[in-house]
């Protein structure tokens, strides 16, 4: 495809790297259940599919995503985990308070995964309205939940690629 001739589509990496041997948690905030319900629903599938233990998958319920990152931080500095999954719906509503949320939750979260090295997935969407966050909480390929659990089994194997060589080069 040429640049400029056709609109691009946002996609994913389509790489599926596994998970065996990891330990996972699962942030999921409890506010708009339906949809997190169903982000929950991909993640949990998604990591049992790269091959993930579901012993070893440990699944936290908050009330909403401005907790996400106080409990982020606590399951990194935990030592217990190799990576978070961070998963909530931010709605916008009819004041400014999605604003304050998105932007905090989102900020937390990667201050959490700089500070801590310890790689926090984002899968907290933040839409317009509550039938955009349904699409992509559903059962489909395009469930956000599941793209954010492949993320997080991502950065554990770049991040231990990049452990690797800084020890090799350290003999």
């Amino acid at each position: 495809m040429r640049h400029g001739s056709r609109r691009q589509i946002k996609a994913a990496p389509s790489e599926r790297r596994s998970a065996r041997g990891m330990r996972i948690a699962i942030l999921r905030a409890l506010f708009n259940p339906r949809i997190t319900d169903g982000l929950l629903a991909g993640a949990k599938a998604e990591l049992v599919g790269l091959g993930a233990d579901p012993r070893r998958v440990r699944v936290f319920d908050l009330p909403g995503a401005f907790e996400l990152p106080i409990v982020a931080r606590a399951a990194a500095l935990s030592g217990r985990f190799d990576a978070i999954v961070a998963l909530g719906a931010v709605i916008r509503g009819e004041t400014d308070h999605y604003e304050h949320i998105a932007r905090e939750a989102a900020a937390g979260l990667a201050a959490v995964s700089r500070e801590t090295g310890v790689p926090v997935s984002f899968g907290v969407l933040t839409v317009k309205r509550e039938d955009h966050a349904l699409a992509r909480a559903g059962a489909s390929r395009d469930n956000k939940g599941a793209e954010a659990a492949r993320a997080a089994v991502d950065t554990v194997h770049v991040l231990r690629e990049l452990q690797g060589a800084r020890a090799r080069k350290g003999r």
